[in-house]
């Protein structure tokens, strides 16, 4: 089970990716603390979140609910896991070594080349953050190299796609995460573009593989995987509050970033614990079908059954967005091509990465190595 933890409504950016914007709320210690030991009685492993606006605007909090559940450890033998994401305006060395010491998982959002992420995320003062974005990336990566870049996609910035993820490698990230942002206004003409986009992403795909280079890049990893497993991506890893719930800063329970500040999709709260009925109601709500898709040749391996999104793009879970229909009808016939051609080749880092259950631990050992040869 995770836990998202939204620390704080605010940010120190002038972007459209916050998703709880109304007041200026923050999370006490005492909220995050029972947190904490919520997840303590829901599971022996639980992941906490540290999500905002901003959430390194609170950084002693994170601290402070680290430190706690490291104790809370011992009494009820549950392992925590920590995360966070952040625009890395703030990430410096001091919070680097604290991460390293307490294992905490840091993601970092960038958009790419200069021009496609400073088009979105600003400063107080309207400049472009993208120079100090790449400076806490080295730093971050210095540290923790396994560490993702999380893009965020836009109709201006799309034809920067595929140059943004070849920076982001070039920057020295090996995990690159895109999505496309289904808020936005998008034209059949963007549709064109972004089809033209994925088959240049190909071709960094298929080159990099060939030259035996590491490296993740969603959504073309999970939609070979979703083929070779016979498993549905977000289905299997979201399920829509079974596995993962967003925690408000005045402690309700939502079953996603999306929900929260909706009390319609409130599912508990910290004092009361998880309403069980509430969340398997909504589950049941979201598993039912989508009109239109009854019959569609790639619904099982299509994120249709992401309420999250649905609700992101057309404001219903049961909802389904035409750029979200229309983005998986682009995207699986060139993973699906690329995938069949480096299979085809008997390419051994595609064989090794989709096919071998230990292939992460063994790319990990063989880093490990590596790095000590150094």
């Amino acid at each position: 089970m995770h836990f998202t933890l939204h620390l704080t409504q605010e940010c120190n950016l002038r972007c459209r990716y916050c998703y709880v914007r109304q007041g200026r709320a923050e999370m006490s210690l005492e909220t995050a603390k029972k947190i904490v030991d919520l997840a303590g009685e829901t599971a022996k492993k639980a992941g906490i979140i540290f999500f905002g606006g901003e959430p390194l605007l609170k950084r002693q909090l994170i601290a402070d609910t680290v430190i706690y559940a490291r104790e809370a450890s011992k009494q009820n033998g549950c392992k925590y896991f920590f995360k966070i994401t952040t625009n890395g305006l703030l990430l410096d060395d001091a919070f680097l070594e604290f991460a390293e010491k307490e294992s905490v998982f840091i993601a970092l959002s960038v958009d790419g080349t200069q021009k496609a992420h400073d088009s979105h995320r600003i400063d107080a003062s309207g400049h472009g953050t993208y120079e100090q974005v790449c400076k806490a990336a080295k730093k971050l990566l210095a540290v923790k190299p396994y560490a993702p870049c999380l893009m965020t996609v836009n109709p201006d910035t799309l034809c920067d796609y595929a140059k943004s993820v070849e920076a982001m490698f070039q920057l020295g990230f090996s995990y690159v995460i895109c999505s496309l942002n289904y808020a936005a206004d998008w034209t059949k003409a963007d549709m064109r573009t972004l089809k033209h986009q994925y088959e240049a992403l190909s071709d960094l795909y298929y080159r990099k593989t060939k030259a035996e280079d590491k490296f993740y890049f969603s959504p073309f990893e999970v939609k070979i995987s979703s083929h070779i497993n016979n498993k549905t991506y977000c289905h299997e890893r979201c399920e829509l509050g079974l596995k993962q719930l967003s925690v408000s800063p005045d402690g309700k329970l939502y079953p996603c970033v999306q929900f929260v500040g909706d009390d319609n999709f409130c599912v508990g709260n910290i004092s009361d614990g998880i309403d069980q009925l509430a969340r398997e109601r909504l589950y049941r709500l979201n598993e039912k079908e989508k009109p239109g898709c009854e019959n569609c040749a790639i619904k099982t391996r299509c994120n249709h059954y992401c309420g999250c999104l649905n609700r992101q793009a057309t404001g219903s879970i049961g909802e389904v967005s035409p750029v979200l229909c229309a983005h998986e009808r682009i995207v699986l016939p060139i993973a699906d091509k690329l995938a069949a051609r480096l299979y085809k080749e008997r390419s051994g880092l595609f064989i090794q990465k989709h096919y071998n259950e230990f292939y992460p631990l063994v790319s990990l050992a063989e880093d490990k190595a590596a790095r000590f040869r150094t």
